[in-house]
Formats: structure tokens, sequence, C-alpha cells
């Protein structure tokens, strides 16, 4: 049975999110139907576009994707407190990228005087689009609807195109976060559809290592990585860029070539900072929704989620005492 949004997302415990939507119908999100030798490839470009676009708008950061052929992983970073400090024009100027809005929006926008009874509801007209600035499923709903009319217009059809409501998982920890971003970023490699993370197509991986390759610092419209943890640092995830793709492409080689347990004859320092060990980390990275169903993270954590979104049980905790349980 459908878990309700509301016991699947709790901003007083974490900011991150991985949210995963699967294409209900045969004919393919993306990759080329075996059946009609049609190919849906440029379908990747879309969704990856509008990933990108809607983090302009909406006060929520990617910090990895993938798009798959019937699939698509990203991992979100909300931003309560930005929205809360836009101040009106901001929130419409964003909300107006996606949405019309209101004939009271519309009006302000282009400077119309409004009346004491409009004001009232136009305020609260923009408090609702704050609202909807930091809401996973609004961002979700923005994505899934724009290309579930573009598929259905290219196919001649109608119809569902998504298989019903995102999965949402809560990561509660810099641990979670960083097995899941990777988790995200290995699954072309898992899929034996690339052989290395910088040639995986439609990732953030590749994105990232595009950037470094032009000598830009780090791509616009993903969450940076700002390095090790020191004072007044700017908002980002806190490690190296560097050793994250190192640690990915390791990880890529013993997926390929099936060494489980083992990644180099160096420990990475972000493993080290992580206390996890080659076979914990490779496990999380290749086996992530497996082992965890609504959140993700040390044993602790999980209990304090489970206490804030009214679940009587929480799946994964076994589990977190393993694999996390170092962290």
């Amino acid at each position: 049975m459908p878990q309700p949004r509301k016991s699947q997302i709790s901003l007083i415990d974490t900011p991150y999110y991985h949210c995963v939507s699967r294409c209900v119908r045969r004919s393919f999100l993306c990759g080329i139907d075996k059946y009609s030798g049609q190919s849906y490839e440029h379908r990747r470009e879309w969704v990856e576009k509008r990933l990108l676009f809607l983090s302009t708008a909406f006060t929520i950061s990617i910090c990895a994707y993938a798009v798959m052929a019937n699939h698509t992983h990203v991992v979100l970073h909300v931003d309560k407190s930005l929205a809360e400090s836009l101040d009106t024009s901001e929130v419409l100027r964003r909300y107006h990228k996606l949405h019309k809005g209101s004939l009271l929006t519309q009006k302000y926008i282009v400077g119309d005087k409004l009346t004491t009874g409009e004001l009232i509801t136009f305020n609260e007209t923009v408090e609702l689009y704050r609202k909807r600035l930091y809401d996973i499923s609004w961002f979700m709903r923005d994505i899934n609807e724009h290309i579930a009319r573009e598929a259905n217009k290219e196919d001649g059809c109608t119809g569902r195109f998504w298989e019903g409501r995102f999965k949402s998982q809560a990561l509660l920890d810099e641990s979670a976060v960083l097995a899941c971003m990777a988790y995200v970023d290995l699954n072309p490699i898992r899929a034996k559809m690339e052989s290395t993370p910088e040639t995986s197509k439609h990732t953030s991986i590749k994105k990232r290592v595009q950037a470094i390759k032009n000598k830009q610092q780090q791509p616009k419209n993903l969450m940076p990585f700002v390095g090790n943890l020191r004072q007044n640092m700017p908002k980002g995830i806190a490690y190296s860029l560097q050793d994250y793709c190192e640690l990915l492409e390791a990880t890529g080689r013993c997926i390929i070539n099936d060494k489980t347990g083992y990644i180099d004859k160096y420990q990475n320092p972000i493993l080290d900072r992580l206390g996890l060990d080659s076979a914990q980390w490779l496990t999380l990275t290749t086996e992530f929704e497996k082992h965890f169903f609504c959140a993700a993270g040390a044993e602790l954590m999980m209990n304090a989620f489970k206490i804030h979104t009214h679940h009587q049980r929480m799946r994964g905790i076994g589990k977190a005492k393993v694999l996390l349980k170092s962290a």
C-alpha cells in the first residue's frame, strides 16, 4: 500500500532525498525498444534538461541523477530556509518560470495596483507558491508531467506514462547521502550500459567530469562539492570532488570485474571519513534500494525519523546496524 508523502519526507530530520520514477509502458522512457526497433534515446536529454531547468526555479538542488531506460534517479537537497528568505518578487519570478500563476500575481508582475481585498488574497497566494518552491512533490510533478505530455504527444496516445507516484527515500546522514549519490551515478555501469562513470550518458557524474576537463569549477546546475569541513563553508557537499570521482572510478571497476568487497590498495579519504570499509561501501553502492525503503542512515537517525513520521516500524534498521554501524 502506498505510503502518504508526509510519512516519507521530514525536513527536520534531513534535507536530502533520493527519488525514483518508473515508466509504466513497454514503449520505454528512453533506450531502444527491442520489439519495434524504435529508439527513444533522445528522451534522455528531455529528462536531463528538465531536471537542470527546475533547479533554477525551485530552492531544491540536484546532487546526483541518472536517466535510465525505463526509470530516473535523482538525489535532491531541499533548501527551505532559502525559500523563506526570498522576497515577493523573487518568489513570483521563480514560480512564473514554471506556471502562469493567478490573475493577481500576473497583475502584480506588470505593476498594476491591487486593492486592499486583493492584497489579502495575493499575499496568501505568494505564501502558497513559496511553499511549493521547496516541495519535493511539486518538483517531481513538474518534471514527470512535462515528460509524460511530451512522450504521449510523440507516441500519439493518451493515458498514464509513469507507473504511479515517485518513490522517495530520506537520506539521514552523510554516509547515506554519499552512498546513494554513488549508487545513482553508477547505475549505468551496474546495468552494463557503460564501462566507466565518465562515459555514462545523462548522469551527474559525466557532467561533473566534463566540467573538470573543461577547466570549469563545477557544473552550475548541480550542488557543488565544497571540500572538507571548515569554518564559513559555502553551501554544498562537504567533500572533495576529486576524492568522489576517484572513489566512483574505483568502485565502477569493482562492479565491472565483480570484485566483491575490494576497491583498491588504498583507502579513499571519503571512506576514511565515513568510517566505512570497502565491503560496506560496495554493498551500499550496488544494493542501496534493496536494503532501505523510505529512509536510510545510521540506526539512531532512522529511529528519530521513525518517530517524526509516525511509522510503527522502519524497514532497513537491521541493515543500517551492519552497513552503517561505523559511520
